[in-house]
C-alpha cells in the first residue's frame, strides 16, 4: 500500500489576471502525512484555488508547494496527478462507461492487467459499500450518494498517497451527506491518505477534520490548527463570526461518550441511556430533552461503562 505524503504551502501567491488583489496570498501550511485537512471559509476565500494549485490544475504566481519535500515545479504535472486522487462535487463519472470501467480509468491508463484491475475494482466497491453487481451499472442507474461513492472509489483506484476533494456532498440530501462523511472518515482510518477537502460549511469541516485551514476572503490563511484548538481559542474575530457563537456545544461534539472518563455506575442505575458512539453534545441534548441530569453509557456488548452528568460534560470545556 502507498504511504500518505506530506504537502507543504511555502509563501505560495496566485492572482488571476484582471482582478485586484491575489486569490490565494502568502499561503503557508504544512498538513503532515496522513493528515485529513479541511479548506473552509467564505466565498472568495480562495478554496478551491488551494487544491487545484497541488495538481497543476492551476499554476502559483509565487512560493512553492512541496510533496515530501520535492516541488511540484520539478514533477511533469502526469506523473504528479498519478500520485493523487481527486473527487468533486456530483462525481464527474463518465456517462457512457459502466461503474467498474470508471473505477478502472487511471489503472488502465497505467498498464495494470486486467486481473489486477478486476481485483481492485472488486475490492475498492467493496470499501466504499456498493454491491460487485453495481461494476455493471452506469452512473445514470445510481444515486446521487451512489455516484458520490464510485468518484471516491476511482480517485482511490491507483491507491495515491494524496486526496484532493472539492466540496464532494454539497449536492447531497443531508441524510445522505451525514452517512457519506462517516463513510469518507472510516475510509480515512483504513486507508490512510493526505486528504485536501474543501467545504464551506464549518459543521462540516468540525466533523470530518484533523486539522482546519480558516482562510478569509482574499486568500489570507485566518487561523491553521485543530477542531478543538480552533474551537476553544479563535485566533480573532473574524474566525470567531465564522464559527459561530455555538462553539461550545460544537467542541462536545468533537468527543464521543466512549472516549471521556467517566463516573461509576451508581446502585441506583440511572434511567436515561446513551451509546457509547453518542457524541457529548448529542448526550446533553438527550439530557435535557428527558429532563435528567445523568445518564448511563452503554458499549457495543450491552455493558454499561459508565455515567455521564451534565457537570461532567460542562467540565469537558475546561
Amino acid at each position: 500500500m502507498t504511504t500518505a505524503a506530506e504537502i507543504v504551502f511555502d509563501g505560495v501567491t496566485k492572482r488571476y489576471e484582471g482582478r485586484d488583489g491575489a486569490a490565494i496570498a502568502d499561503l503557508s501550511l504544512t498538513i503532515p502525512a496522513g493528515t485529513f485537512c479541511v479548506l473552509v471559509g467564505p466565498s472568495g476565500g480562495g478554496k478551491t484555488t488551494a487544491l487545484k494549485l497541488v495538481n497543476k490544475l492551476i499554476p502559483f504566481d509565487e512560493g512553492d508547494i512541496r510533496i515530501d519535500g520535492r516541488s511540484i515545479k520539478e514533477l511533469p504535472a502526469v506523473e504528479l496527478r498519478r500520485g493523487i486522487g481527486y473527487v468533486i462535487q456530483q462525481a464527474g463519472l463518465f456517462p457512457h462507461m459502466t461503474i467498474g470501467e470508471n473505477i478502472a480509468t487511471v489503472p488502465r491508463l497505467l498498464g495494470w492487467s486486467k486481473q489486477r484491475i478486476g481485483e481492485r475494482t472488486v475490492e475498492l466497491l467493496d470499501l466504499v459499500g456498493l454491491e460487485q453487481s453495481d461494476a455493471k451499472r452506469y452512473p445514470t442507474q445510481l444515486s446521487g450518494g451512489q455516484r458520490q461513492r464510485v468518484g471516491l472509489a476511482r480517485a482511490l483506484a491507483a491507491d495515491p498517497p494524496i486526496l484532493l476533494m472539492d466540496e464532494p456532498f454539497g449536492a447531497l440530501d443531508p441524510i445522505t451527506r451525514a452517512r457519506l462523511q462517516e463513510e469518507v472518515r472510516r475510509l480515512q482510518r483504513e486507508v490512510v491518505k493526505t486528504v485536501i477537502f474543501v467545504t464551506h460549511d464549518i459543521d462540516e469541516a468540525i466533523t470530518m477534520g484533523d486539522r482546519i485551514a480558516i482562510l478569509r476572503e482574499g486568500g489570507v490563511l485566518a487561523q491553521y490548527d485543530t477542531p478543538d484548538a480552533i474551537l476553544a481559542h479563535p485566533a480573532d474575530e473574524f474566525v470567531a463570526q465564522f464559527i459561530g457563537e455555538d462553539r461550545a456545544l460544537r467542541r462536545l461534539a468533537l468527543r464521543r461518550l466512549k472516549d471521556i472518563e467517566l463516573d461509576p455506575v451508581p446502585a441506583e442505575r440511572p434511567t436515561v441511556e446513551a451509546a457509547g458512539s453518542t457524541t457529548v453534545r448529542n448526550a446533553v441534548s438527550l439530557l435535557i430533552e428527558s429532563g435528567a441530569d445523568r445518564l448511563v453509557v452503554v458499549g457495543d456488548k450491552g455493558v454499561d461503562l459508565g455515567v455521564l452528568t451534565l457537570a461532567h460534560a460542562a467540565g469537558l470545556l475546561r
